[in-house]
This record gives structure tokens, sequence and C-alpha cells, in this order.
């Protein structure tokens, strides 16, 4: 028996949860942790969470599905009105740091469109550093163009003292081929396409027509899986359906086993 070496792999999950909000009308935090729950993901990228927001009961919710998992979140509100706040997170029991969090650029003019904005966590993968940064880009073509260029700049993506590999996740609102897709492909990789996947729409959660909720990976990052979760349980608990990547990272502390 000789041992060999077993990279790691690291499971990430990005997930557009509609405030909690299911095609059934009910709020429910607790509903989306057991939609992801049996999934185990090392890494959770939520997108339009409520944090103390009237309409959703005034509850935290990236606390409450943090909790539920056994994780800890960070938190970037997008949209902040008299204490209520709107945004992105990204949970983990990993060890974590935030590097930046902010809002993404629009356009002028467009000041009455729902403001956006990312969080990019370095997260301890075996001891390696992976860069992870979530976000939700605009509804408007030329928006999400702005959007993707400052993440791919200098101080997002490419930022000068950035050396682990990365990878960006979220609901980008982006359709394979477009232009704003080959924009974030000049400088990134697909997962799905990576994982030679096809199809994997993700949205409207009953019917999948559109694939709008991505990963995609730097130097560094391979795929050993990239899947859309169609349980019937995802399927009602918010407009969006969850994916899942199971990537590879450089560096990160191989496992051993024996091999005949």
């Amino acid at each position: 028996m000789v041992p060999t070496a077993i990279a790691p792999l690291t499971r990430i999950l990005t997930y557009n949860v509609h405030g909690c909000r299911g095609r059934d009308g009910r709020w429910s935090p607790q509903r989306i942790a057991d939609v992801i729950a049996p999934l185990r993901p090392a890494i959770v990228a939520l997108q339009e969470l409520d944090v103390g927001r009237t309409r959703s009961g005034r509850v935290d919710q990236a606390a409450m599905i943090a909790t539920a998992l056994g994780m800890r979140v960070e938190f970037n509100a997008a949209l902040e009105v008299m204490g209520e706040r709107y945004g992105d997170a990204i949970l983990t029991a990993l060890p974590c740091r935030v590097v930046k969090a902010g809002p993404l650029p629009g356009l002028p003019g467009t000041r009455y469109f729902e403001p956006r904005g990312a969080i990019w966590a370095a997260i301890d993968v075996g001891g390696a550093e992976l860069n992870v940064i979530n976000t939700h880009l605009g509804l408007l073509s030329r928006e999400r163009r702005v959007q993707i260029e400052c993440l791919l700049g200098p101080d997002w993506i490419d930022h000068p003292r950035r050396k682990q590999p990365a990878v960006l996740v979220g609901d980008l609102n982006v359709r394979p081929g477009s232009r704003n897709y080959r924009l974030l492909c000049s400088a990134l990789r697909d997962a799905h396409r990576e994982n030679r996947q096809r199809g994997q729409a993700t949205f409207p959660s009953r019917f999948p027509a559109v694939r709008l909720d991505y990963a995609f990976v730097g130097a560094g990052v391979t795929v050993d899986c990239a899947e859309t979760v169609r349980t019937p349980l995802a399927r009602v608990a918010s407009d969006h359906l969850p994916v899942i990547f199971d990537l590879k990272v450089a560096g990160a502390a191989a496992q051993t086993r024996s091999a005949a």
C-alpha cells in the first residue's frame, strides 16, 4: 500500500435568499438554513439578506442563518435606511478575516436603483488563504459593466497586495455569452464551464430558465464540481436556487490515504 496525497476539497455555496421570503410568501431564515445544512458547505455566500427590517420582522437574518449552521457571519449592508439594513454576507466556521466591504459604483442618474456592494474575506483553507468576494450586481447591463470593471480592478480582484487564490461568487445577473460575462471571463474562469456543466439554470426557482448565480475562479483554484441545487425545499424557499462548488485550493494541506 502506497500512501498518496489527496488534495482537499473546499465546498462553497452561493445563494440569493430573496430576504428569506419563499414562493409561498413566508419569511423564514430557518428554512434557508434547512436548505443549506444538508449540503455541508465550508463557506456560504448569501445575497439579499434583511437585518432589522420591518418587512421581515426586524430580525437579523444573517445571524440567524449563521447560528443555525454553526458558523460565524460577516455582513455588508449595500443599503441602510434608519437602522434597517439589506445586503450580502459570508458565513464560515473556518478562520476568517474581512479584507474589504463596501459599495460598488452605479450609473449617473440612477440613484433610485438598488445600491450594490461587495464583501471580501480571506479564509484559511487547510493552511492556504482563499480570497472570497461575494456580491450582487445590478439589473442594468451598463451598470453591471461598471461594477464588473471595478471588481476586476486594483480595488478588488487585482489588488496589488492580493497574492493568494481568489473566487468571485454571487448573483451576478449576467447570462452566459453576454458581453459582461465575457468581461468576467477575460480575468477569471467560470466554475460551471470549468467543470463542463451546461445549463444549470438558477432562476426562477420553480421552473429555472436562466443562470444568474456564479462562481468565477482565479489562478490557484481548480473546480472539482459545480452543481445547482434543485431539492423540493430549495424550489420554495427563495426565488433563486443555491449553487455549490467543490474547489481545490493551491497550497491547502493535503490529506493522505493508502492506495494499492
